[in-house]
C-alpha cells in the first residue's frame, strides 16, 4: 500500500522543481525529503525522479502519483471541512422515530423549530406504531426515538430524557350511567364491555396494569389499534374504551371522555438517545425543542 505522506512529499518535490525547495517549504531537511522520496520509489518499484540541471523533474510514474497526491490532498481537506460543519451542526442527517400520537403534539412544533435553527441538517422522521421503537436506537438504527417507558427505567448505553406524562381518561357512550360522574373509579369499569385501543406493547401494559391494580383483567369485545376508530365503537355502544388524553386530540361526537383514578393508568412518554450521541449538537438541538414543545402542550 502506497504510502499517502510520501506521496504528498512527492508533490511538493515536483511542484517546487527541486529537493532543497521543496524541504524548506515543508520544514524538512533536503536529507530527510530525498529518503522518503526513495522509500517511495522502492514501495513502487520505479524510478520517480531524474535530475534536471540544478532540479529535478518528475518521471512519468512520479507525474502520475504527484497527480493523485493532488486529488487526495484535496479530498482530505474537503473531509476536514465536512467534518468541521458536522461538528458544528452546520450540516448532518438525524432519523427520530416516534408514534403517531407524538406528531401532532411534539413532533410538529419540533420540528418546525428545529429546522429554523438547523437548515442544512435533514431529519428522517419514521413512525413505528406500533412496534416499540427503542431497539431502533440502541441498535444504532435511530438517533433519537420517541418512547413509552417508565421513568427511572434504564437500558445499557441510551439516555432517556423526560418529556411528559400522558394520562388515559375513559370514554364512555353517550347516555352511559357513569357519564354523569365527573371521575370514575377505574374499578367501576370492571364489568363493563371494552373496546380495546392499544396493540400489544408499551401502552397496552400500562393500560392493564391500571387494571390490574384495581383488580380486574378488561373484558375486551373489540380490538382496535387506532383511537379514532374505538371511539366509534365505543359510540355505537359496543363498549367502553381508556385512551390516553393525546390520542383524543380528536373526539367523536357520540362519546364523553372521564379522568379515571383509583389508579389513574398513565404512560410515561421519554426521548431516548444514545449515550455515545450527546455531544452531537443538531441531537442536542432537537431534545432541547422536543422539550420545550412538551411543556407548552398542555398535557
Amino acid at each position: 500500500m502506497l504510502d499517502v505522506r510520501r506521496m504528498q512529499i512527492l508533490r511538493e518535490v515536483v511542484t517546487s522543481g527541486s529537493v532543497s525547495a521543496a524541504a524548506a517549504n515543508l520544514g524538512y531537511t533536503p536529507s530527510a525529503v530525498s529518503q522518503q522520496v526513495a522509500a517511495l520509489e522502492k514501495e513502487t518499484g520505479m524510478v520517480l525522479l531524474e535530475r534536471a540541471g540544478r532540479g529535478v523533474r518528475p518521471t512519468a510514474a512520479g507525474r502520475l502519483l504527484a497527480e493523485h497526491a493532488t486529488v487526495i490532498g484535496r479530498q482530505v481537506a474537503e473531509a476536514e471541512t465536512a467534518l468541521a460543519d458536522l461538528r458544528a451542526g452546520r450540516t448532518g442527517r438525524l432519523v427520530v422515530h416516534y408514534f403517531a400520537t407524538a406528531g401532532a403534539t411534539l413532533m410538529a412544533p419540533t420540528l418546525a423549530r428545529f429546522h429554523r435553527e438547523y437548515p442544512d441538517v435533514r431529519v428522517d422522521l419514521r413512525v413505528t406504531d406500533p412496534a416499540d421503537p427503542l431497539p431502533e436506537v440502541t441498535q444504532g438504527r435511530a438517533d433519537l426515538a420517541i418512547v413509552v417507558t417508565p421513568r427511572g427505567s434504564l437500558h445499557r448505553g441510551v439516555h432517556l430524557v423526560h418529556l411528559l406524562d400522558d394520562p388515559y381518561r375513559a370514554v364512555l357512550p353517550k347516555g352511559h350511567p357513569l357519564a354523569t360522574k365527573r371521575v370514575i373509579e377505574l374499578s367501576d369499569l370492571a364489568d363493563e364491555s371494552w373496546v380495546g385501543s392499544e396493540s400489544p406493547g408499551p401502552c397496552l401494559d400500562v393500560l392493564l396494569g391500571g387494571c390490574a391494580a384495581a383488580g380486574f383483567v378488561p373484558g375486551f369485545v373489540v380490538e382496535s389499534d387506532d383511537y379514532m376508530t374505538a371511539q366509534g365503537f365505543v359510540a355505537a355502544g359496543l363498549g367502553i374504551s381508556l385512551i390516553p388524553e393525546m390520542g383524543l386530540a380528536s373526539r367523536h361526537p357520540g362519546v364523553v371522555v372521564r379522568k379515571v383514578r383509583e389508579p389513574e393508568p398513565v404512560r410515561t412518554i421519554q426521548a431516548a438517545v444514545r449515550h455515545a450521541s450527546l455531544d452531537q449538537r443538531p441531537l442536542a438541538g432537537i431534545l432541547t425543542a422536543l422539550q420545550d414543545a412538551a411543556t407548552h402542550s398542555n398535557l
